[in-house]
C-alpha cells in the first residue's frame, strides 16, 4: 500500500506526464502547420512517450492498491516564436520534468518506500535520455541557426523517428 504522501505526489505526477504529453501533441501541431513533417512526428513520437509514462504511473498505482485522482489539465501553449524557440521549450519542459521526478525519488526516500524508489529509477534513467535527445536538436538547430537547408536536412531525419513503449520490458 502506498503511503499517503507517495500517493499524493504520484497523482500529481501522473498530470503533470498527461500535460507533457498534450504539450507535445500541441507542438506537433505546431511544426505541422509550419510543414515541417519531420519536427511534428518528433513531437508527435514525444506525445506517445509522455502518455505511456502517465499510463506507467497509473498502473503502479492500482497495482500498489492505491486511488488515482486525476485533474482537469491546464491550457497548454499553442504558438512559438520559432523552431528554436520551441524546442528551447521542449528543453525546459523536459527539465522541469526531471526535477518533478527528482522531488518523487526524495518523497519515496523520505517515506522510505523501497518499492516506489525502484520503480521510479527508470523514471530518473528516462530523464538523463530525454534531456540529452532534445539538447542534441538544440545544438543542431543553433548550428544552423534555425534556418536554410540545415532545418530541411534535419526535418528529414526527425522523420525516421519511430514510437517504441520503453515502458514495456524488452
Amino acid at each position: 500500500m502506498l503511503k499517503e504522501k507517495v500517493l499524493n505526489a504520484i497523482n500529481e505526477q501522473i498530470n503533470a506526464e498527461q500535460y507533457s504529453s498534450l504539450l507535445y501533441l500541441s507542438m506537433s501541431a505546431w511544426f505541422s502547420d509550419k510543414g515541417l513533417p519531420g519536427f511534428a512526428n518528433w513531437m508527435y513520437v514525444q506525445y506517445q512517450e509522455e502518455m505511456t509514462h502517465a499510463n506507467k504511473f497509473f498502473n503502479y498505482v492500482n497495482e500498489r492498491g492505491g486511488k488515482v485522482t486525476l485533474k482537469a489539465i491546464g491550457q497548454m501553449p499553442t504558438e512559438w516564436g520559432s523552431i528554436i524557440e520551441v524546442v528551447e521549450a521542449t528543453l525546459a519542459h523536459e527539465q522541469y520534468v526531471t526535477d518533478l521526478i527528482n522531488n518523487l525519488v526524495d518523497i519515496a526516500l523520505q517515506e522510505k518506500d523501497h518499492a516506489t524508489q525502484s520503480f521510479l529509477k527508470w523514471f530518473v534513467d528516462e530523464q538523463v535520455e530525454e534531456e540529452a535527445n532534445v539538447k542534441e536538436i538544440l545544438d543542431t538547430l543553433k548550428l544552423v541557426n534555425g534556418q536554410g537547408n540545415g532545418i530541411f536536412m534535419l526535418d528529414r531525419e526527425l522523420r525516421g523517428r519511430t514510437f517504441v513503449d520503453a515502458t514495456v520490458p524488452a
